[in-house]
Parts: C-alpha cells; structure tokens; sequence
C-alpha cells in the first residue's frame, strides 16, 4: 500500500469530525465554479463539472451550495488558472501541489513560503514527473448491502486494479485509461462515491523517522491550508508507528 494512499485513508477517518471541513467545502465550491467557466453550466455536457457536484454530494454539500458555486461562474469576472509546483521535503521527500488561482504572484509566494518554513524547497516542474503515476482513485462507502465479492468482479471487469478496505470504507485504484469506466460503472449500479478523481500516485514511497516524517506532513498540512491548494501528493510511507504517533 503507498504511503499516500494510507495518509489519505487516516484522512478520511478523521474527516467527519475534522475542523477543516469548511475549507474542504471551499476547495470543492472552487472546482465547481472553475469547471462551470470552462465548460458551461450544463452538468450532462460537462463531465468535469459532473464529477465536481458528485464529490460535492459525497462530501454532504447541500444542493444550495452546489447550485451557487455554478451560478458563481456566470457572475464572477475572476480567473482561475490551474498551477502545478514540485518540490522536496525533509529526508528527500516529494511533493506535488495542484492549485487554482486567479492570482499568480500570491500563490507562489505563499507556495515557496511554505516549502521554506518547513526545511523544504521548490523545484523545477517535471522534475517529479517520474516519481508519481496519474491513477484514478474511487472511495466508497462499504454499503451493508454490498455483495464484495461481486462489487469487485463488476470493479475488475471495468478497469479497476486494486481495492483496499479500511473499516467502513472501499478505495478502488484504475489506471488513468481507466477511470472514466469505472466511474460509469458505478454510475450503472447506483452506487454514489464518497470521492472520486484522479490523483498522482507515488512508484515509491521513503521512510524517515517520526520526527522527520511529522515535519513533512505539516508541510503538507500547511499546503492543503491554502485557500489556492487543491491537492498535495507525496511520497512519504506512513508506518505504522507514524500512523500511532499522530492519534
């Protein structure tokens, strides 16, 4: 299991309660407002817009909400442009940022400021191209009346190459090809993800020591913070023992 895939399960455990959900639901408005400007209002014909209101609903928006963060796109003059921004942690430790910004100058200001008060530092995009794959990431609420062992034959037979159950919880990894597949597929059996997107998987993952490793992760924590960030991926193993050391 990759170190990121393991973070982003503690992630959701804690979600429910988490402090931060306003900011989640900001991230999430944001998407939705940006790939309303991109390709229309019409959820039917705008697959990116489709999936933005279906994580959006994963993650218990209200229909009010969504429906603002559309209509903000017909009335907002801003414009978003997508940033990417590669760097290093402590230990070596990659880091990948996607951000949405309508201000160039803050966000890499605030980006490099981050990277720096945490014993981290930037580098040039592409330099971690290698490290990380484009997979397609599907959570799933384990539903009572799932049969699993079918789930998975359907999952399998439309491109899903792994699963991983965590409590409550199903995680289906595609390929990039993939996702657009299984997306449907779950689609068919009226099954509503949680989350599903793409995201950039680690080949490999590193481990440090506690110490280290818990600085990395506030580095990430202050990243996912920012009002411009939309995903931070790393290639941190979260071990068991790390993984005890932040309950």
């Amino acid at each position: 299991m990759s170190g990121h895939n393991k973070w982003s399960s503690i992630k959701h455990k804690k979600g429910a309660a988490d402090a931060k959900r306003s900011k989640i639901f900001s991230k999430l408005s944001k998407e939705i407002t940006v790939a309303a400007k991109l390709g229309g209002t019409d959820i039917e014909s705008n697959a990116r817009l489709r999936l933005a209101v279906q994580n959006s609903k994963g993650q218990n928006m209200s229909k009010d909400v969504i429906d603002r963060a559309i209509h903000k796109a017909e009335k907002d003059a801003s414009t978003f442009e997508e940033l990417t921004f590669e760097g290093y942690g402590i230990g070596g430790i990659a880091i990948f940022v996607e951000c949405l910004s309508d201000n160039n100058n803050r966000t890499v200001s605030s980006v490099r400021s981050a990277f720096t008060k945490f014993g981290g530092h930037l580098g040039t995009n592409g330099s971690l191209s290698f490290l990380f794959d484009r997979k397609g990431i599907f959570v799933i609420q384990n539903l009572d009346n799932l049969d699993l062992e079918e789930f998975e034959l359907e999952m399998i037979d439309a491109g899903a190459e792994e699963f991983e159950e965590n409590e409550n919880l199903i995680m289906v990894t595609t390929a990039l090809e993939d996702f657009g597949n299984v997306s449907k597929k779950l689609e068919e059996m009226g099954i509503e993800p949680e989350s599903q997107e793409l995201q950039r998987i680690p080949n490999t993952t590193t481990t440090l020591i506690i110490e280290d490793a818990k600085k990395v992760l506030r580095l990430v924590e202050k990243l996912e913070d920012d009002d411009d960030v939309q995903k931070v991926f790393h290639n941190l193993e979260i071990t068991d023992d790390l993984e005890k050391s932040l309950e």
